[in-house]
């Protein structure tokens, strides 16, 4: 490249005498050029374009030192960013494999329960078939020993109950596992319900001298939407707890009450609460008492026999009935169950529950039931006062003599502080002129004291707990006095009502229709036998209007099972086909057994083994 202008000049001059364009990179005075000429059209002149490089090249140099700049931060970026993830990555194994120790735990937790429940099934289980057999055979030895025999027949028949409890816990659980429980919701009466418990626990609470109080509080609405069936259940698991872990001598509690629901108008909230007095449970305990197969490890429980399912079947149920469940306890002092369910109230009109212008004394020593029930009588109208003993009874009663005030009536509990209602009774007919009503009210059976209180003055007896509607009907009858004789025609019901009934009972199992057959001739009823579905189908079609009063139907049968059985006798023209009550009486005894019998027709269902009690109520409900 030349380095003298003039010698350049000279060089394009040259070079553009055979050629209209010259281009070339020069250097003058140190600094590189881009020079470009041309020659101009129609013209002797050139145009000469000089570019210097050095702007240029500082701006590539400046965008080489942006370039190297941003590949380094880049790539510093990247390397940051692989870290993080590589650090996120090793956190989110480190978690898993936390997770995977935790449930490794949980599944060696889970085998080592269900390996303990199965050795306790074991022994819970061969524990009562010992007894059955054992007694059988005893019975058998000694027919002619009438006391022995029904010695081991009672020791047969408790020991068959707890049988039948502990596979009706493992065929929930497996229902449970396998997501095939269900809810079947009705109309239900919580008297009803509550009634039931107590009748059925009552025989438990005597055999271990336990103390039982039943609390009702503020509750309105008595008739609800639920399953009758799982709220039993409920209840049952955890009284049986209470009754299973206090000690003889020791004491119960359920109480209910009611307040607003946050779902709204349609719905009340209840609360259920089962209190004792029982040997407790450990804190671990607590954290784990509603997980499946799981049994409190304790020398102190040892002799208690049960499945371990209960709480975790009670849990599963108030979940599935959107509420929830909470224990308290402390070892040695006893055990709090508090159960809260969100149940709609039932359409209907309540009957008008009111007894005017009369004047009841009530006397019991739990104050928290004084003022409740002080408040559901004064509900119906009625002006009553309270007394928590036996001394301030009698204080008041002749206080309200002397003012020519008494009482129309009084309400008198049967176990009272330092006496009872009898021994209270017999004074206060001493000491009264005038034959006044008194009720003995109580959670318990008072068939065995029945003659002695009717002698010492008692007249009549009210059944804990005290609904507002118990009440009225209880009191009803000898507040208002046209309604006497029919209180003395329902007090004098018996078994007999059912005699010369004739019932339908189709059983495709012999040993199945002797034992019904059996017990149900105990009740005064007609028996006829059909052998499967087809058969009662067949019976029935051909029989006059009125012959059968009711059908029992078992549900598996060859030919033509009970559902199928049910939902022709309903399709028939027969007079009495849509009326005549139909009773499921099987061993299919989950929720949705009972739900398909009633949408196949039927009216009711039972479970076997046979209630003698429970069939009773049912025929006598429905006859």
């Amino acid at each position: 490249m030349p380095d003298d202008a003039e010698a350049l000049v000279t060089d394009i001059r040259a070079a553009l005498t055979g050629t209209q364009h010259y281009s070339a990179v020069v250097a003058t005075h140190g600094e590189r050029r881009h020079l470009h000429c041309t020659k101009l059209a129609y013209s002797d002149w050139f145009l000469i374009v000089n570019m210097p490089y050095t702007s240029l090249d500082q701006e590539i140099s400046r965008l080489n030192h942006s370039w190297l700049y941003m590949e380094v931060g880049g790539c510093i970026i990247i390397i940051a960013a692989l870290f993080w993830v590589f650090g996120a990555y090793l956190q989110e194994m480190k978690k898993k494999v936390v997770e995977l120790n935790r449930l490794s735990q949980e599944a060696v937790y889970a085998s080592k329960a269900k390996s303990e429940f199965l050795s306790n099934m074991s022994h819970d289980i061969r524990t009562p078939m010992n007894a059955i057999t054992g007694m059988t055979a005893i019975a058998i030895a000694n027919l002619d020993n009438r006391q022995k025999v029904e010695n081991c027949l009672k020791k047969i028949s408790l020991s068959s109950k707890h049988l039948l409890g502990l596979i009706n816990d493992v065929l929930d659980m497996s229902k449970i596992e396998s997501g095939k429980m269900t809810l079947s919701v009705e109309q239900i009466s919580l008297r009803e319900v509550i009634d039931g418990i107590v009748s059925i626990l009552q025989p438990q609470f005597h055999t271990k001298s336990q103390n039982f109080n039943v609390i009702i509080r503020d509750i309105s609405a008595e008739t609800i939407c639920c399953d009758s069936v799982r709220l039993t259940q409920i209840l049952l698991n955890l009284l049986g707890n209470s009754v299973k872990f206090t000690p003889e001598g020791g004491s119960i509690q359920l109480s209910l009450y009611e307040e607003t629901s946050p779902k709204g108008e349609p719905f009340i909230r209840i609360h259920i609460l089962v209190e004792d007095n029982g040997i407790g449970m450990t804190k671990d305990f607590q954290e784990k008492i509603f997980d499946s197969f799981t049994r409190a490890d304790s020398r102190r429980v040892h002799k208690i026999e049960g499945s371990g399912l209960g709480m975790a079947i009670t849990k599963y149920i108030v979940d599935a009935m959107g509420g929830s469940i909470e224990v308290k306890s402390e070892l040695g002092k006893g055990t709090c169950f508090h159960v809260t369910l969100d149940l709609e109230k039932a359409q209907i009109n309540e009957a008008d529950m009111a007894l005017p212008g009369s004047r009841v004394l009530l006397v019991d020593d739990d104050p928290q039931l004084c003022e409740t029930t002080i408040a559901a009588l004064s509900s119906m109208g009625i002006d009553a006062d309270w007394t928590l003993d036996a001394d301030s009874a009698l204080l008041m009663l002749r206080s309200q003599s002397e003012n020519q005030q008494e009482y129309d009536l009084i309400l008198l509990d049967w176990k009272l502080p330092e006496t009872d209602g009898v021994t209270l009774t017999r004074e206060i007919r001493k000491r009264l002129t005038h034959q006044i009503p008194i009720l003995l009210t109580s959670a318990y059976d008072w068939n065995e004291i029945a003659d002695e209180a009717k002698a010492a003055g008692v007249t009549g007896f009210i059944a804990k707990p005290l609904f507002r509607s118990t009440l009225y009907y209880g009191l009803k009858p000898y507040l208002l006095p046209e309604h006497a004789d029919a209180a003395l025609k329902t007090e004098q019901k018996s078994q007999s009502d059912l005699s010369g009934k004739r019932i339908l009972l189709a059983e495709d199992n012999d040993l199945n229709w002797e034992i019904a057959s059996e017990l149900l001739s105990e009740l005064g009823l007609e028996l006829d036998w059909a052998e499967n579905g087809q058969i009662c189908l067949e019976k029935f079609a051909g029989s006059a209007p009125g012959f059968y009063d009711a059908i029992l139907m078992d549900l598996r049968m060859p030919v033509m099972t009970g559902l199928e059985a049910s939902m022709a006798i309903r399709a028939l023209e027969h007079p009495d086909a849509l009326s005549i009550p139909i009773i499921a009486m099987t061993a299919d005894a989950f929720a949705e057994d009972i739900q398909n019998c009633l949408n196949s027709g039927m009216n009711a269902h039972i479970a076997k083994p046979i209630d003698l009690d429970e069939m009773t109520k049912l025929l006598e409900k429905y006859l």
